[in-house]
């Protein structure tokens, strides 16, 4: 089996499925630290966490603290709010973290659709 080049991951979980948002958040950082090119889109409930502050709001027992998973994830790849779900919360590119960018859906689909591509949906 051949090892992807890049792990496209969509989370669309946020506080309201703590466990699920969680590993979506965890998985991302793990594989970026082991050098594998990361993609992680926050849509749903999970576009809060493009926000400064909001991750650290998040609490979720033995689990590492969302903020340093984000901070894990922005050092090697990429962190994508989509666009609509950033509309429909008012969120414009001047309130996101620095590093986070807001795209659509076209963008999402080149990435998933890309040779030696990996993508998971939490």
């Amino acid at each position: 089996m051949q090892s992807a080049k890049k792990l496209v991951i969509k989370v669309t979980a946020g506080a309201d499925a703590p466990e699920r948002c969680s590993q979506a958040f965890t998985v991302a950082a793990v594989a970026a630290a082991s050098g594998v090119e990361v993609s992680l889109w926050l849509t749903g409930e999970s576009a809060w966490f493009a926000l400064p502050g909001r991750a650290a709001e998040f609490e979720l027992p033995h689990a590492a603290p969302l903020p340093d998973l984000i901070e894990s994830v922005l050092a090697t790849g990429r962190i994508t709010l989509c666009t609509q779900c950033a509309a429909r919360r008012d969120i414009g590119e001047g309130d996101v973290l620095e590093g986070v960018v807001i795209a659509g859906s076209q963008l999402f689909v080149s990435e998933i659709m890309a040779d030696g591509v990996q993508a998971l949906v939490y």
